[in-house]
């Protein structure tokens, strides 16, 4: 199930949490993509939060939101750089992605699979996606006040086998979002400690959420050699290995 877009909004612009959230997972992403020139960076689900830092550094960055969640004009005050999309029926070119994120959109469809298949589609050779869930065994994925108490929160493993199920290889993982998922001001102001101290101790469990990186790897297939038919091969060197003496055509005894 899919929130309201203004609902997202509301929670990443307008709320303490919702930016202390948007900044922790951001410096996660940008930390494993440190530049992006020339590339082309999508965002699907509600990703414009995590996109914004690859704008005027990428060379195309375009945002997709599903249909049964809605969209909104972004970034506010620039041209426009969002589209309303089916959930695997993409407006992107096969295999013209060089970078993809995935917020908000894994865990809320209701069909993981062709979503999956949708992104291996539109990212190209090499290409690189960052899938964000929440973390099964985190504080948020047990509080329906933040958008990551919605939908199916995952372990690193069940996330793992599923993009390997996909064609995807998971490269790295991270996690983010290790203060409580509170408005209250005294966790608001320590919610930096919270992310400093958290990633050194754990990256599995204690997180809100987790951030794997994954590729996409295609293989040459493995062809086997032409095989070429002699209809009428030359037997002109077989006697080679083994000559026979020629008699003497000088006509001597």
């Amino acid at each position: 199930m899919h929130l309201d877009v203004q609902d997202l909004k509301k929670f990443y612009y307008r709320t303490g949490l919702g930016r202390v959230a948007q900044r922790a997972v951001r410096d996660q992403v940008r930390a494993l993509w440190p530049d992006t020139k020339g590339q082309t960076v999508a965002g699907y689900g509600f990703a414009v939060p995590l996109l914004r830092p690859f704008i005027g550094e990428a060379r195309r960055v375009v945002a997709l939101m599903p249909g049964p969640q809605g969209v909104m004009h972004w970034p506010a005050g620039q041209d426009n750089m969002s589209v309303l999309c089916e959930e695997a029926l993409w407006p992107l070119e096969t295999g013209q992605v060089d970078k993809l994120v995935i917020l908000h959109g894994l865990e809320t469809t209701e069909n993981p699979t062709a979503l999956l298949d949708e992104c291996f589609r539109v990212l190209g050779p090499g290409g690189r996606a960052v899938f964000v869930v929440p973390n099964r065994a985190g504080l948020w994925s047990r509080r329906d006040a933040t958008p990551f108490g919605f939908g199916r929160p995952y372990s690193l493993t069940q996330l793992e086998v599923q993009l390997k199920r996909h064609s995807f290889t998971p490269e790295s993982h991270r996690a983010a979002l290790f203060s409580p998922p509170s408005q209250r001001k005294v966790w608001l102001k320590w919610a930096s400690t919270f992310e400093r101290y958290g990633r050194k101790m754990s990256s599995y469990y204690a997180g809100g959420v987790l951030i794997v990186e994954a590729s996409k790897q295609v293989y040459a297939p493995k062809k086997r050699g032409v095989a070429v038919d002699v209809r009428a091969p030359l037997r002109i060197l077989e006697g080679a290995a083994n000559p026979v003496a020629g008699r003497n055509l000088t006509g001597s005894n």
